[in-house]
């Protein structure tokens, strides 16, 4: 399926900023993106596009089911595209960088839970926050290598 079909078989229109920006989640290398790391790379390649046409066009990915949104520890929202598989997240608190990861131990575990206190989970979000422990972090800012 092309990414026109894509946003059709959605009910939005396949305009260009919609492209481009569908684009940068489907081929770059950073897979959770703030609006302004999107527009960033709009910026990189002299695209014409607003900021504010990056959060409307970010918003109604995140209505039409394309993107997932997440609030990480910085307090702004991340995308990342939605491809129907559940996974949580490990978010450094050194770098800001962001694992994904599934456990299906922990899943039972969250649903057991749930039972023992009336509950049926229909929904949830799983991100835990943590330090590097690796001494040479590619990732960690330089002031806070250990």
């Amino acid at each position: 399926m092309t990414n026109i079909d894509e946003l059709k078989s959605t009910g939005l229109k396949a305009t260009l900023p919609r492209l481009k920006i569908l684009e940068i989640f489907q081929k770059g290398t950073q897979r959770h993106m703030t609006a302004e790391d999107v527009f960033r790379v709009l910026l990189e390649d002299r695209s014409d596009v607003g900021l504010a046409t990056v959060y409307r066009v970010l918003t109604q990915f995140e209505q039409a089911s394309i993107l997932s949104r997440s609030h990480f520890e910085s307090g702004k929202a991340v995308y990342e595209l939605n491809e129907g598989q559940h996974h949580d997240h490990l978010v450094c608190l050194d770098c800001g960088r962001v694992e994904e990861f599934y456990d299906a131990e922990i899943e039972k575990r969250q649903h057991a839970v749930a039972k023992t206190k009336g509950f049926t989970i229909a929904d949830h979000a799983l991100s835990l926050y943590a330090h590097c422990t690796k001494d040479q972090c590619p990732n960690r800012p330089i002031n806070t290598r250990r």
